[in-house]
C-alpha cells in the first residue's frame, strides 16, 4: 500500500461506510478523483450452487456482498463528485462467470448473477453520467489467486483445467498484479474518453475451451 496510504475498515454493504472512506481520502488527500470497488466474495459456503440447490441464505449473502456493496460506494462516490462539481472514475471488479460460465467446477449461479448484474448496471449509470465526465468501467477477470479462490486454486483437477482455460502464460491461475495496470488506466486520466466498458483479463478463459 505504501507510506502513504491510509485504510478503513469497516462493513462494505452498510450505507455510510463508503461516505466514511470518502471522507478519509478528503481529509487525507485534499480531494477524491477516483473509487476501485473490489469488496464481494463468494456465498457456496452459504448455500450458492446450481439454481436447483441455492439456499435463500445463499442467495442472499451473495447479492449483499457483490451488488449491494456495490451499489452503495457507486452512489456515494457519483454523489460525492457532483457535489465536488468535477469528474471522476468509478471502476468496478466484475468476472468473467458473469458472461463467460464453466459448469463443471464453477457452478455458483448466484455468483454469475451479481457479475453480469454489475454490467448492466456499470453500463447503464456510465451512459446517464457521461455528460457529468463521470466514467464508470468493469474489469472481468477469470480466477486469481485470492482468499476467495483457495478452493480451486488448491484442487489439482481444478488446477490441471486451468492450463487449458487460462493458456497464457504457461497456463496459470492470476495474481493481483495482473489487473494492476489495467486499474491505474482505468482510475488515471489515461482513460478520460473511456466509459461503460469491460476489460476481460482472463488468461485466454473466454476464448479457451478447456480440456478436463
Amino acid at each position: 500500500m505504501g507510506e502513504d496510504g491510509k485504510v478503513l475498515t469497516a462493513d462494505a454493504t452498510a450505507p455510510e461506510t463508503a461516505n466514511q472512506a470518502i471522507d478519509l481520502a478528503l481529509e487525507a488527500f485534499g480531494g477524491f478523483h477516483g473509487l476501485y470497488h473490489v469488496a464481494g466474495g463468494s456465498g457456496r459456503k452459504y448455500g450458492d450452487g446450481p439454481l436447483h440447490e441455492i439456499t435463500d441464505e445463499g442467495w442472499e449473502k451473495t447479492l449483499n456482498w457483490n451488488l449491494t456493496s456495490l451499489f452503495q460506494s457507486n452512489r456515494a462516490a457519483a454523489q460525492r463528485f457532483l457535489e465536488l462539481g468535477h469528474g471522476g472514475s468509478v471502476l468496478n471488479l466484475g468476472s468473467v462467470l458473469g458472461y463467460s460460465p464453466s459448469p463443471k467446477y464453477f457452478t455458483t449461479h448466484a455468483y454469475a448473477t451479481t457479475k453480469a448484474a454489475i454490467i448492466g448496471f456499470t453500463k447503464s449509470v456510465a451512459a446517464y453520467y457521461a455528460d457529468k465526465d463521470i466514467r464508470f468501467n468493469v474489469l472481468a477477470p477469470a480466477l486469481v489467486e485470492t482468499p476467495m479462490a483457495q478452493r480451486a486454486a488448491k484442487d489439482d483437477t481444478i488446477q490441471n483445467f486451468i492450463k487449458t482455460k487460462q493458456p497464457l502464460d504457461g497456463g496459470r491461475i492470476g495474481i493481483p498484479s495482473d489487473l494492476d495496470q489495467a486499474a491505474l488506466y482505468f482510475l488515471g486520466d489515461g482513460s478520460k474518453f473511456t466509459t461503460g466498458q469491460v476489460l476481460t483479463i482472463d488468461g485466454g478463459w473466454s476464448v479457451s475451451e478447456g480440456q478436463y
